[in-house]
């Protein structure tokens, strides 16, 4: 199951002697920078809850590491180059991203919008590969870029995968994530594990922006870790229907295709052969 955030574990880790509380703060401090570019200690203590001073020392160090990046001029930091390396490390584990690119990208250009992979991380989804055609409307899927999972149609193929017990602790921990959320996308989310669980894709029809319209496909389980596969459309190009019983069809059948790459002998996935989506 998808950890929570570092801000989430620090608070539940408060009597363990093997905790290493400083470098949890840390990463706090780090994902703290979550749809923000420029961020002085003030607004991080304000978004971590930790005080001015111990945000300062945090700030400081991560920047002598190169972590994070000052502008003297704005007295505010950003992420640095070299919180990038990290990401390097995971990507390179899913070579499968690479087989499926051109099919994704055929997709994106037939039905002008745009084609992702997403992995299930707590309550969010991360996309760790996209494809897209020309003008896609409002929102642009980036590779790293994480969207909730109770409100798109990416997060609730992914999460239809998980057993029975994980299943329901996910459910808690979104719930404790954004309790208004919850209730407010509550039926919506399980509407959407019922639909993949009966015909292998869901449809969300602007929970997440109003302009996008959205399908998705869970598409695998690997090495624990649940990935599913989404397109989205701007709306107004979209005819009644055609979502579900158009593109709804292709994608699954995009995941199928995906999924028949990654299990083939020469495949360079490692533990690929015979990968299969599971669902609930």
């Amino acid at each position: 199951m998808p950890t929570p955030s570092a801000e989430a574990v620090l608070a539940d880790s408060a009597g363990d002697a093997a905790f290493a509380t400083t470098l949890a703060k840390g990463l706090v401090v780090l994902e703290a920078f979550e749809g923000a570019k420029l961020l002085g200690n003030m607004e991080l203590s304000v978004r971590t809850g930790l005080p001015r001073p111990t945000v300062a020392r945090l700030t400081h160090t991560l920047a002598e590491l190169g972590y994070l990046t000052y502008d003297p001029r704005v007295a505010k930091y950003a992420v640095g180059a070299r919180a990038l390396r990290m990401l390097h490390p995971l990507l390179a584990g899913m070579p499968f991203r690479q087989l499926a690119r051109p099919l994704m990208q055929d997709l994106a250009y037939s039905v002008r919008g745009t084609v992702s992979i997403g992995l299930l991380d707590g309550s969010s989804m991360v996309y760790v590969e996209t494809a897209r055609s020309g003008d896609v409307g409002p929102h642009t899927p980036d590779i790293g870029m994480p969207i909730p999972v109770v409100r798109t149609a990416m997060g609730r193929a992914a999460a239809s995968m998980l057993p029975e017990a994980e299943a329901a602790r996910l459910e808690r921990q979104l719930e404790a994530a954004d309790g208004a959320m919850w209730s407010g996308y509550r039926d919506l989310y399980r509407d959407g594990l019922r639909q993949c669980a009966e015909r292998q894709f869901c449809t969300c029809f602007g929970d997440y922006m109003p302009a996008i319209h959205a399908i998705a496909a869970p598409l695998f389980r690997l090495r624990e870790r649940c990935f599913a596969i989404n397109c989205g459309i701007p709306a107004f190009r979209l005819q009644q229907g055609q979502l579900e019983h158009g593109i709804g069809p292709r994608v699954r059948a995009l995941a199928e295709s995906i999924r028949v790459l990654v299990a083939r002998p020469d495949s360079a996935e490692p533990g690929s052969r015979g990968a299969k989506t599971q669902t609930r």
